[in-house]
């Protein structure tokens, strides 16, 4: 069984560009989360995300080749291991339309009680959510 990508598109824009011409390395990491938010708005009913809220307990990112103004990066990103509080979610950054890899990251992420701020179990019926699968 292979994970299905859930898929969001990015306009890098001039304020995203560093001193060296290419997206910041901090740029990145907004990338990451911004299409990790937006998976799970899609997943997730109204009651279900004031139940709970992620935190983020470790990032790893690749930088593969640079991004500039202009371009349109397509981000992807599915979940992987998920046991416990924790679930790691995988994004991998291409240039819309080829193969070209942007970067990679490996987030660990954990779940929180909304209320309590108190990390909680990720009981089944959210893995389920997060981790749909298609045939390989």
């Amino acid at each position: 069984m292979t994970p299905l990508p859930f898929t969001l598109d990015i306009a890098v824009t001039d304020r995203d560009i560093d001193e060296q011409g290419h997206v910041n390395n901090v740029v990145y990491l907004r990338y990451v989360q911004d299409v990790a938010t937006a998976h799970w708005n899609t997943l997730a009913h109204d009651t279900l995300k004031k139940q709970c809220a992620w935190v983020v307990l470790r990032h790893e990112i690749d930088y593969v080749n640079p991004a500039v103004a202009g371009d349109i990066l397509e981000a992807r990103t599915w979940v992987g291991e998920t046991t416990g509080v924790r679930s790691v979610r995988l994004v991998d950054l291409y240039l819309k339309g080829t193969q070209r890899v942007v970067a990679r990251a490996r987030t660990v992420w954990c779940l929180l009680n909304a209320q309590s701020r108190k990390p909680m179990r990720i009981d089944p019926v959210i893995i389920s959510l997060l981790q749909p699968q298609s045939r390989a």
